[in-house]
């Protein structure tokens, strides 16, 4: 049996467990265009990771609750049709489970819409501890939801790892207290993450998987 690195492993959860580029940078499409506005899809990428309503108080502050409730309703009725798994994950979650890794998500997301990704995604169960939007008043890059993350594990911060497809996320790791990991298949541009000075980078699921398990007890 392989030896963990960490004996815990939180993920962000879109662009790293979910493939869910396409259908958030088109659910931002649907609802920008609701104002008359455009913007490029490097620019709505760069948004992924932060709390859809902070982002969209920066695009429209006095609409921003309403552009919110559109996102959301377009989101989920178009969950199924645009998202997309990540080949080897479930793989993955599983082999960590295995050699006993406690494992959570940690996601922008509300809790009900990360479920749902979850169950598109075939990782339902996987992981016992999902921290969402709701569960602190303040986001990523901020470190309070991985620390509400942490603290309903009872683990130690020092023995945790977060992985994640964004700055935000490397950022709120070393505020947090925790070790960080940069993936590149998500919404990340690898310059960006190389610059947010993460722990480690890796460009595969199977580079991942090396480092979270890279022993053998046997």
């Amino acid at each position: 049996m392989s030896r963990p690195a960490w004996p815990t492993v939180l993920f962000d959860l879109d662009g790293t467990l979910a493939d869910t580029i396409h259908l958030i940078v088109e659910s931002y499409n649907h609802t920008l265009a609701t104002i008359g506005q455009h913007r490029d899809p490097d620019e709505i990428r760069s948004w992924i990771g932060r709390a859809l309503v902070e982002t969209f108080e920066d695009v429209d502050p006095v609409r921003a609750p309403q552009l919110d409730r559109t996102y959301r309703e377009w989101n989920l009725a178009n969950t199924d049709r645009l998202i997309r798994r990540y080949a080897g994950v479930p793989e993955l979650l599983l082999a960590l489970a295995d050699a006993g890794v406690t494992m959570g998500v940690v996601t922008s997301k509300r809790r009900p819409t990360a479920a749902k990704a979850m169950v598109a995604v075939g990782i339902e169960g996987m992981l016992p501890i999902l921290a969402g939007l709701e569960d602190t008043a303040t986001h990523k890059p901020d470190p309070a939801p991985l620390r509400h993350a942490v603290a309903q594990l009872g683990v130690d911060p020092a023995d945790c790892v977060y992985v994640g497809d964004a700055a935000v996320d490397v950022l709120a790791a070393r505020a947090a207290g925790l070790a960080s990991i940069a993936v590149t298949w998500g919404a990340g541009l690898r310059s960006t993450l190389l610059g947010a000075e993460p722990d480690h980078l890796v460009d595969s699921v199977e580079e991942l998987t090396a480092l979270l398990l890279p022993g053998d007890d046997t």
